[in-house]
């Protein structure tokens, strides 16, 4: 599973979701910031944070908790 964590410079709920994204032991991601890019500007604006899997394009958008990321994981297993 290649996940992508989608985000910006400076977001609070960002930094909220990396927090919950480390108590729930998510395997390693990538992080991107959205600020420098038109297209994913475009595609996620102000949704950020946004968790994607890569390899099924399922996305899982704030806000999230552990349960959440744990249930939403497992369903792409």
């Amino acid at each position: 599973m290649q996940l992508i964590l989608y985000q910006r410079d400076d977001c609070h709920l960002c930094d909220l979701a990396l927090l919950e994204l480390a108590r729930a032991a998510v395997p390693d991601f990538v992080s991107v910031f959205i600020d420098e890019d038109p297209d994913l500007e475009q595609r996620f604006g102000v949704r950020v944070p946004v968790l994607l899997d890569v390899d099924t394009m399922r996305e899982l958008a704030w806000p999230f908790d552990v349960d959440t990321v744990r249930h939403w994981l497992s369903a792409g297993a």
